[in-house]
């Protein structure tokens, strides 16, 4: 089901947006949230504290959510990338990657919120 998202950011241009309904959670990198290289995503990129990065579930995947699409979420700023991949159990559901606080990822909690996405408009040509 596509929405409306009223995300706090300024979409670059070159890209088609499209809004969707998800739940949202929040991890961080240690090793007893992900694995014995937290640091590490199932992308193969580096998590560094401070970045805006996210996880989605693999069934957003075949929607357009694939590795570096920037992703604007519902009460947050600024746009995040796509970086890391959820467990194949989890379904419409983004993971919002907070550094190495525990306790704000806990305050987040899990919430249902409208984010939106970006696809490259070549792609989209394809």
């Amino acid at each position: 089901m596509l929405l409306t998202c009223s995300c706090k950011t300024d979409k670059p241009s070159g890209y088609s947006w499209s809004s969707l309904n998800v739940t949202a959670t929040a991890y961080n990198s240690v090793s007893n949230q992900t694995n014995s290289n937290p640091h590490i995503t199932a992308f193969g990129d580096s998590l560094k504290p401070g970045l805006k990065y996210i996880a989605v579930s693999r069934d957003l995947l075949a929607l357009g959510l694939k590795h570096n699409t920037p992703v604007s979420i519902e009460g947050l700023d600024g746009l995040y990338l796509v970086k890391d991949r959820m467990h194949s159990r989890k379904k419409n559901q983004i993971d919002i990657y907070m550094g190495l606080n525990i306790k704000a990822a806990k305050n987040w909690g899990r919430k249902k919120v409208n984010i939106a996405y970006g696809i490259k408009k070549e792609e989209l040509d394809k």
